[in-house]
């Protein structure tokens, strides 16, 4: 029986008269996206229609779902909400504190030793507010959610940008910063800039060596990392519907790198076979009740140019593998170009590691498939010329896997399986040799592969691809290799072929388990005390921000001038600064580390205009918050792409940063600093970003104005005397400069408790 199974049958009870009605109001044929959007007002019934990328809508979300990482700052802030229980179901997933080292016997009790402090933490929090608790090894957030919240024609919030992941099953899933989790947690609506609707038709049937991994892959390279942003993408066609429910999740889950809002796919069979293994039956017998309100209107989907501001069609029957990057998810190489690209750019052809897992790619499916390729080269004597490891995304997938054979393959191959978390995937990963920061290339089913996101080594050339080929470039230990053409030698110098893999969407004898690791809340929380030790390193009470003082802020320093792709990485980065996530003043040592100064090329080297030294960003912003000087970041195209992590937000605001002004937004990033009652502009004129010079000093000359469309005037002041007048634009809406004057949306919450 599903989790909340009530719940779900009143959003299907409510379905059919919502849509009916915007169908009404809009007045023509409905994509799947809209119905569920229109189905979730907060007001209920819908009452008019909205402008796609124009209009703010409040949303009534039916869950919401945080990692461990991010719910420490999020449970913080909820904790200062001054709410007795959550308002809507809620779950919290240990999967971002576990390193990937040893192995997942040894890997696990580390981290329960070395990370208690926070799992009893965030347990206790939990029990006391009504909180579903998944605890450390249970699985992965997402891959969890698939197998027991996700449901057609739902709509959740997770404070992870993959979240998205969901859309598998038919959700409208959408990652955002704690604070936003914190408004529906909270009992209050979410709001959201009506998304554009970006439809994807797929034809034909995946074959031989590609996977739903190579789709998004391709889709990344078509759109690009900002691609998507304000945007949802909706798949269709008979090529989604010849895909299993998992695959449909991979493809949803790195629709976060193209910066779209979410993606999801029309409920169909893949999706009753996946919910009915996953004991979820009476999930199946309520949503068929209002399957027709579950996909898009028949008449968009034959016509979908009429109905999608932007249409991509793929042809699954002819689509290669892709690998793509290094260093960015959306540079794709079918895998019969990848020798001549890699030679023409000078990329390591040697691959030292092949990784399978994170939330991406920890399937059933996934590990079948892989696991058909690994047994082929054991089978014929090949001895892997890489390193090999593995992380299945739940205690469900690992034991059923276990159960079947599957890990016993891999480990005939010398493999390592590490814990049912996040580990290589978010830098969790203490890589032997990383430290010496040699070039080198590794190859990983995963969905980022930001400059040193996995082993901390800025030289790690990592590529992301589907698990067989994963599997496939890791026993071959050759970037370049084509599983489709190529043969491998054996250890007996025979030419050996691999065959496409093979594997079953689903277990035969059915998923099993032990202990799923899940700790329901107590019924009555009232008594359950939830203590933080002022002393610890580790967590630290919140103190509110300050509210706006009504003035214009003048006097304000730059604090650094970002070059380049500044992604939340970069801003906050992850690794070993995970343990302080719920800690704001330790994690605020890392703000901006990462970031590349425009003026000298180097990260974490700026100039403080107070002493006219150069010294790290942290340093150098505690110096201006010390001697009650503001200070603002200039910031390039997508600043704040990748992780929905609102550390990234709250550490400048913590360390007196009052604006964040660049020429373009990854929309969860531009939220979280609205939500943090930050000034998040971008420049009305792109081009005067290169008048930025490293010892301006910055006056707002109007923000006693600010409202809604009105750009802000910025005085930049030079060194030399000379003065540039820089207009600033900003897409606030009354609601959101009230979390500017307020201090921040959770001051508000908190007043109103």
């Amino acid at each position: 029986m599903a989790f909340d199974i009530e719940m779900i049958k009143k959003v299907y009870g409510t379905m059919a008269e919502r849509v009916d009605k915007a169908r009404e109001l809009v007045g023509r044929p409905l994509t799947l996206s809209e119905k569920i959007l229109y189905s979730h007002l907060w007001e209920g019934t819908p009452s008019q229609s909205f402008t796609r990328g124009k209009d703010y809508v409040d949303f009534a979300p039916d869950r919401v779902a945080c990692q461990d990482a991010t719910a420490q700052m999020a449970l913080l802030q909820f904790m200062h909400a001054g709410k007795k229980t959550v308002a809507v179901p809620t779950t919290v997933h240990c999967d971002h504190l576990i390193q990937a080292k040893v192995g997942a016997t040894t890997d696990l009790a580390v981290a329960n030793s070395q990370s208690k402090e926070v799992f009893d933490f965030l347990s206790s929090v939990s029990n006391k507010y009504g909180i579903g608790f998944w605890k450390p090894g249970s699985g992965i957030i997402h891959q969890i959610v698939l197998e027991n919240y996700a449901f057609p024609g739902g709509m959740m919030i997770g404070t992870d940008s993959h979240t998205v992941n969901a859309g598998g099953l038919g959700m409208l899933a959408i990652g955002v910063g704690g604070a936003d989790a914190v408004d529906v947690m909270s009992g209050m609506s979410w709001e959201l800039k009506f998304p554009k609707l970006i439809g994807v038709k797929l034809t034909g049937k995946l074959n031989g060596w590609s996977a739903p991994k190579d789709v998004i892959l391709k889709v990344a390279d078509i759109l690009t990392v900002k691609g998507g942003t304000g945007a949802i993408v909706e798949y269709f066609g008979e090529g989604a519907i010849n895909m299993s429910c998992t695959g449909k999740g991979t493809i949803c889950n790195m629709g976060a790198e193209i910066g779209a809002t979410t993606s999801t796919f029309g409920y169909d069979d893949s999706m009753r076979r996946y919910l009915a293994a996953t004991g979820r039956q009476d999930v199946v017998d309520a949503a068929d009740k209002v399957a027709d309100y579950l996909t898009g209107d028949a008449e968009v989907y034959a016509n979908p140019s009429q109905y999608f501001d932007e249409l991509i069609e793929i042809n699954l029957s002819e689509l290669e593998p892709h690998i793509n990057g290094p260093f960015t998810p959306d540079r794709g190489t079918p895998v019969s170009k990848m020798k001549e690209e890699a030679a023409r750019n000078g990329w390591p052809l040697k691959v030292e590691w092949g990784l399978i897992g994170s939330c991406t790619n920890s399937s059933y499916e996934d590990m079948a498939r892989a696991a058909s390729i690994v047994e082929q080269a054991v089978a014929h004597g090949i001895t892997p010329k890489a390193e090999f490891g593995i992380n299945p995304g739940s205690e469900q997938i690992r034991y059923t896997i276990e159960r079947d054979g599957i890990i016993a393959t891999f480990e005939k191959m010398g493999t390592k399986v590490f814990t049912n978390a996040c580990g290589p995937c978010i830098g969790q990963w203490d890589r032997a040799g990383a430290d010496k920061e040699e070039k080198n290339t590794i190859v990983h089913s995963f969905n980022r592969n930001f400059s040193k996101r996995a082993d901390g080594n800025p030289n790690t050339h990592a590529f992301v691809t589907s698990p067989e080929m994963v599997a496939a470039l890791a026993i071959s230990g050759d970037l370049s290799f084509n599983p489709i053409t190529d043969t491998l030698l054996n250890d007996n110098g025979e030419a050996v072929k691999l065959n496409p893999p093979t594997g079953d969407e689903l277990p035969k004898r059915g998923f099993d388990v032990e202990d799923a690791g899940f700790q329901a809340p107590a019924a009555d929380g009232s008594s359950v005390e939830v203590v933080v030790s002022p002393t610890s390193d580790r967590l630290q009470l919140l103190a509110p921000f300050d509210a706006w003082d009504g003035q214009n802020i003048t006097g304000a320093k730059l604090l650094i001038k970002a070059f380049g792709k500044c992604t939340t990485d970069h801003i906050s980065m992850a690794g070993p600064w995970l343990r302080f996530r719920g800690h704001l003043d330790n994690i605020s040592n890392n703000m901006l580390i990462g970031a590349v100064n425009a003026f000298n090329q180097e990260a974490n080297k700026v100039k403080n205009q107070l002493t006219g030294e150069y010294a790290a960003v942290p340093a150098v912003a505690r110096a201006y918050k010390a001697a009650g000087v503001p200070s603002i970041v200039v910031g390039d195209q997508n600043y704040g792409e990748g992780s929905s992590r609102e550390h990234a937000a709250m550490e400048p605001r913590f360390l007196g940063v009052k604006a964040v002004l660049v020429k373009s937004f990854a929309r969860i990033h531009e939220t979280n600093l609205k939500k943090q009652g930050m000034l998040a502009l971008t420049f009305a004129n792109e081009a005067d970003y290169d008048k930025i010079k490293e010892d301006d000093t910055i006056n707002f000359l109007d923000l006693k104005e600010f409202a809604p469309g009105k750009p802000l005037s910025l005085e930049f002041v030079h060194a030399d005397g000379s003065k540039d007048i820089i207009l600033a634009n900003h897409t606030y809406n009354e609601s959101q400069i009230g979390w500017f004057v307020a201090g921040s949306a959770l001051n508000l919450i908190a007043a109103n408790a």
